[in-house]
């Protein structure tokens, strides 16, 4: 069992804000939401958000993965130090058993005080790294969704050394400080700690003759395009987030996540609120008084018919069901058309005559409540 030092230390429940009995869905709507709240584009000068936003990634990519939730559930049962030294035949009241046959107690704490030596070191699988990128769509690409793509430059395996680092015909090397280990030991009292070598990095090897072409690192940069299927209805500012499409891991581990940032262009006749689509109708002061039967446009791309109701003030929201966004979980939103009563800039002629005409047959005072 793969047993992560950084989980003795960090509550990843807390950092999302869950229960410990959380639901897989309760996680993942709780890692979104914070998600969106601490992107790094929306607060800008604000560090702390950009650690917490790292930290809540961390955390769910260890609660979103079944498996890894097992382990780190497993983990925290038992405690780092539960229990007295020696207590039921452990350390601190740990027993091997209990992770699993291919548990060593110095893949716990990073060091051989168990055993009073030092095994031999190899370089562990690292993950590779969270990448980001922007998509711009516009407004009705965001409600209806697509299959689009995203380009981005990245980290790859050097094509001219295979992701060795070492100049092609050449190969890395035992390192001489560590022997191949990656670890190093220092006697401390009782105690053999071993440490990661400084020379080679843990990896055991270094590369005396770097190719030319990564200069040693084994990677290179490249631009690549990654296929993103955009759900119908994401918002503006949302995260796609694509597992497994970030930078390639080194040593055999797990390559990164790419989180897609949507960006939504505006649209000349509609607005959104969350999965309602808005919309501003002018009507003549006749319509508004009489009532009358008015055409709307859609996104959908039919026009639907209105009614507008006799008497109906300027402001009034009207509400054409299911011609909004599409919901994620089934259904759609509305579209809410609010009515403007269109007040002409200047009438003249005949116009003006029958405003006139209207003015003087009106009764009532519609400012007798103001009591001037």
């Amino acid at each position: 069992m793969a047993v992560q030092t950084e989980w003795l230390e960090k509550d990843y429940y807390k950092a999302l804000g869950v229960s410990e009995s959380a639901s897989e869905k309760e996680i993942q709507r709780a890692y979104r939401r914070l998600a969106r709240q601490l992107h790094p584009d929306t607060h800008p000068d604000d560090p702390g958000a950009e650690e917490r936003f790292k930290e809540v990634s961390a955390a769910y990519d260890v609660l979103g993965d079944a498996g890894k939730r097992k382990e780190y559930d497993e983990l925290r049962r038992v405690g780092p130090m539960a229990g007295a030294a020696g207590n039921g035949g452990g350390y601190g009241g740990f027993r091997a058993e209990d992770f699993g046959a291919d548990f060593d107690l110095g893949d716990l704490f990073g060091s051989e005080v168990f055993t009073g030596r030092a095994r031999p070191g190899r370089s562990r699988p690292v993950r590779g790294r969270d990448l980001e990128a922007e998509l711009h769509l516009d407004f009705a690409e965001a409600v209806h969704g697509l299959t689009t793509e995203v380009h981005l430059t990245s980290e790859s395996p050097c094509p001219t050394c295979s992701g060795t680092g070492a100049e092609p015909g050449t190969s890395p090397v035992m390192c001489s400080a560590c022997g191949g280990r990656g670890q190093v030991t220092e006697t401390q009292g009782v105690f053999a700690i071993a440490q990661t070598c400084r020379r080679c990095g843990g990896r055991g090897h270094v590369v005396e003759q770097p190719c030319p072409r990564c200069q040693g690192s084994g990677v290179v940069h490249k631009p690549r395009q990654v296929k993103v299927r955009v759900p119908a209805g994401v918002d503006h500012g949302q995260l796609i987030r694509l597992a497994g499409r970030g930078e390639p891991g080194r040593n055999g581990g797990p390559a990164g996540d790419l989180f897609v940032i949507v960006r939504v262009g505006s649209h000349p006749l509609f607005g959104r609120d969350g999965a309602n689509l808005t919309l501003q109708l002018p009507v003549t002061y006749p319509e508004a008084v009489l009532g009358a039967e008015v055409k709307v446009p859609t996104l959908d791309g039919a026009p639907v018919t209105v009614r507008i109701p006799p008497g109906t003030p300027s402001g009034r929201t009207l509400r054409v069901k299911r011609h909004g966004v599409p919901r994620p979980r089934g259904g759609r939103g509305d579209l809410l058309v609010t009515v403007e009563v269109a007040v002409p800039s200047s009438v003249d002629g005949e116009e003006r005559e029958a405003v006139a005409a209207l003015a003087r047959a009106m009764t009532g005072d519609p400012r007798a409540h103001l009591g001037v």
